[in-house]
């Protein structure tokens, strides 16, 4: 009898999980370590440290998987509803914008299906119930009025730095936006994406070098859209890569989520944005493995400024602002 009423005690515990949390992963999976420098997981503390989740319950890593085929790997905040960061490896771009509905991560709303796909659909997955949103950033969130910014859904890989347009439109998930002030998003965030591929296309662009990128996003402390939608801080991107010519080719960027009025934001070293997400996260942060170096001043290329430093100018990225 003592067995029985433990057997159902233990049920009605498994009931009361939300469905979203009921499987606890601690990692990310296998399929996603080709994202990763050296299949090696950022490290920020408290919250991802050896490549091991620390909070389960809050953060998950999500293999982002379209078109059967894992495009890009995402940490996403539950509680936040926003993606702590997203890792991918660029590999060439394409030019335009899909007409893409945004998609949801089922796992996070207990559908046992591993593709991103819209909310509809995964209403039809569910015998045409509407799933749980309480562990992820919804349709609704972003069409939320709130009268102290004027928002956009801020791409963290963006579309600009995808090779191909299934890739193109894995990025129009949920799971890798953030609610993005739109003079920022639209202008220098925008130019930095912009300045990013243009440098990864003339320095790494190559059959025989693969090219790391990690951006992510600092929550506020209270900041939210429709009461439910972290709005981040900062944004921050690095890239790490080493070519075919023996050169590492190194950069980071760090922006305040706000419309600064076009201030330019300037290429940092990866030790120099380290050391600000390590007052951000109050430990030690790690964007790539140790191989990439943290001092290295800027990449070298085919296109130098008189200090042997080679990015793509302002201007070379000026009107292709299209992130909306």
């Amino acid at each position: 009898m003592m067995g029985v009423l433990n057997h159902l005690s233990t049920l009605l515990l498994l009931s009361l999980i939300p469905p979203a949390l009921a499987h606890v992963v601690e990692r990310f999976d296998p399929e996603c370590k080709e994202f990763f420098l050296e299949g090696t997981t950022p490290n920020l503390p408290g919250i991802l440290v050896g490549g091991r989740v620390q909070d389960q319950n809050r953060y998950k890593p999500i293999c982002q998987k379209y078109n059967n085929t894992y495009r890009f790997a995402t940490l996403y905040d539950t509680t936040n509803k926003i993606p702590v960061f997203s890792a991918y490896t660029f590999t060439g771009n394409i030019l335009g914008r899909p007409k893409q509905s945004w998609m949801i991560e089922p796992k996070l709303g207990g559908i046992d299906v591993e593709e991103m796909k819209t909310q509809h659909e995964v209403k039809m997955l569910n015998n045409k119930i509407d799933i749980g949103v309480d562990h992820q950033a919804v349709d609704a969130d972003y069409s939320a009025t709130i009268s102290s910014m004027d928002l956009d859904r801020g791409h963290i890989f963006p579309c600009s730095h995808t090779p191909d347009n299934a890739t193109m439109r894995s990025t129009f998930t949920l799971t890798n936006v953030v609610p993005q002030e739109k003079g920022f998003n639209r202008g220098r965030w925008c130019k930095v994406e912009c300045k990013v591929r243009k440098t990864l296309v003339e320095n790494c662009k190559d059959d025989k070098t693969k090219v790391y990128v990690v951006t992510g996003a600092v929550p506020s402390s209270s900041n939210t859209l429709n009461n439910r939608v972290n709005i981040p801080d900062h944004l921050w991107t690095a890239y790490c890569c080493y070519n075919s010519t023996k050169n590492w080719t190194v950069g980071a960027y760090w922006g305040e989520n706000k419309n600064d009025n076009g201030k330019i934001l300037n290429l940092e070293t990866l030790g120099a944005l380290e050391a600000k997400l390590n007052k951000s996260y109050n430990g030690i942060v790690k964007v790539f493995h140790d191989n990439c170096p943290r001092n290295v001043q800027v990449q070298q290329g085919k296109k130098r400024t008189r200090k042997g430093m080679a990015i793509a100018s302002e201007k070379d990225c000026d009107g292709e602002c299209d992130e909306k």
